[in-house]
């Protein structure tokens, strides 16, 4: 009897993507199934990005080792980042881990799996290289309307605080007929909108070409008959050239959102931080894409209590978020990362001050989120449905809204025609600081 296998998965979409690549690998020697508790063999792709996706990843090893007694499992296996950073660790620390699997050979878990049916196995490499391409088999967990597309791998940035560097390798991006390749089966398969997105994703290309792509790639993915809505995530303001500006205002297909991780609004932090460039520049970039597109909505991610961040820097960061009114922002207290540059600095900010600044800018960012929600009511806007309530109503997203992380369009009134991936016109009657309230118009 063929033996099941389930993934499951922790962390940022691009991790998704290498779950998804797993899972079609393992798809050629076992049956795939979704619940790890039916599953005899689960695979625990991991995050360690900060503290508590640590803790995540851990406590998940250990709630997926309980099927061990209470389930069928009989092989568990550890992949991805955590497993990258702390392999050894972990195969010494949880006896009922049988392997584990770094960043740098996903294509390879058949192969660990098959070995640690026999014996515990640890396949890491030092050196991170792998690279997905369009013909490796893919089991895509995302519904069938939605595809998350990595276009590059790795980062070249090393921000102080971060180890993406360090269990991605360096960065690498893929070719434009690979990337074009893959979306054009996408669209064939029903594929409506594409997540194009890289740990930077501005910077694709430079490494291939010697020149920033994204432009060009969004034209030819533009192109592709069936593809609906690109949206751009992950896209970091140093890099951020006119010509991208303009490509996004002129292709109707390209969502008028970006996710433009800042991190900071003091440029001494900035520089501690060793992010490129300062933030006058990042502040006129934001002025550039409102004027080429006035609704664009715009995303952020910010963090407080960075080694050393004073409460005159702190201030700072909360007048530039005052003044410039993010649609999106998300806030994360400063993680203290072993092996960091800004993990190893003696002045660290005490964890309660990190959390009681994050809680200050939310508090913020919820009076701006309304602010700047309200100004969608009475408007029609275009909305991809994604699921029908128990209560009769449709549940959807508009182009400025990424599944998972930002708001929702809840619909009052539909016709019975329409389904799941439809794209329908809507008005929109109510906004609170997070969702939108809206009837389907002819």
């Amino acid at each position: 009897m063929t033996k099941k296998v389930a993934v499951v998965t922790l962390g940022c979409p691009k991790n998704q993507v290498d779950s998804e690549i797993m899972a079609g690998l393992l798809a050629q020697n076992y049956k795939f199934i979704e619940n790890p508790a039916e599953a005899d063999i689960i695979v625990v792709n991991t995050c360690t990005f900060i503290q508590s996706a640590k803790e995540e990843s851990i406590e998940t090893i250990f709630e997926m080792a309980g099927y061990k007694i209470s389930g069928n499992c009989q092989t568990l296996i550890a992949t991805g980042c955590l497993a990258q950073r702390y392999g050894t660790e972990l195969m010494q620390d949880i006896p009922e881990l049988d392997g584990v699997l770094g960043t740098g050979n996903i294509d390879e878990i058949t192969k660990v799996v098959q070995a640690s049916e026999g014996t515990r196995t640890s396949l890491i490499k030092e050196g991170i290289n792998f690279l997905q391409d369009e013909l490796m088999p893919r089991i895509r967990s995302t519904p069938n309307y939605l595809a998350y597309v990595k276009v590059a791998e790795g980062c070249d940035n090393y921000c102080t605080y971060c180890v993406i560097p360090f269990v991605r390798g360096h960065f690498r991006s893929r070719t434009e007929e690979s990337v074009l390749r893959e979306v054009q089966e996408m669209a064939a398969q029903g594929v409506k909108e594409i997540m194009v997105m890289a740990q930077d994703t501005t910077r694709y290309g430079y490494d291939l070409y010697g020149e920033l792509r994204l432009p060009q790639l969004i034209h030819q993915l533009a192109g592709i008959e069936g593809i609906e809505w690109i949206r751009l995530m992950y896209c970091y303001p140093d890099r951020f050239t006119d010509e991208l500006i303009e490509t996004m205002r002129q292709e109707p297909k390209v969502c008028k959102y970006i996710d433009l991780p800042l991190q900071h609004a003091d440029n001494k932090i900035l520089k501690e931080m060793n992010r490129r460039g300062t933030i006058e520049e990042a502040e006129m970039l934001i002025g550039k894409l409102r004027a080429a597109m006035p609704d664009i909505t715009l995303r952020t991610t910010m963090i407080t209590g960075f080694p050393g961040e004073s409460e005159q820097e702190f201030q700072t960061l909360v007048d530039f978020i005052e003044r410039v009114q993010f649609d999106r922002l998300g806030v994360f207290a400063y993680s203290q990362e072993e092996n960091t540059p800004a993990g190893q600095r003696e002045d660290q900010i005490l964890p309660e001050v990190r959390e009681q600044r994050r809680e200050r800018i939310m508090q913020l960012q919820q009076e701006i989120s309304l602010k700047r929600q309200q100004r969608w009511v009475g408007r029609i806007v275009t909305v991809l449905l994604e699921e029908k309530q128990p209560d009769g109503r449709w549940m959807g997203r508009t182009e400025g809204d990424a599944p998972e992380i930002d708001g929702q369009v809840y619909i009052t009134m539909c016709q019975t025609s329409i389904q799941v991936g439809d794209l329908v016109k809507v008005r929109i009657l109510e906004a609170d600081n997070y969702d939108l309230v809206g009837e389907v118009v002819s």
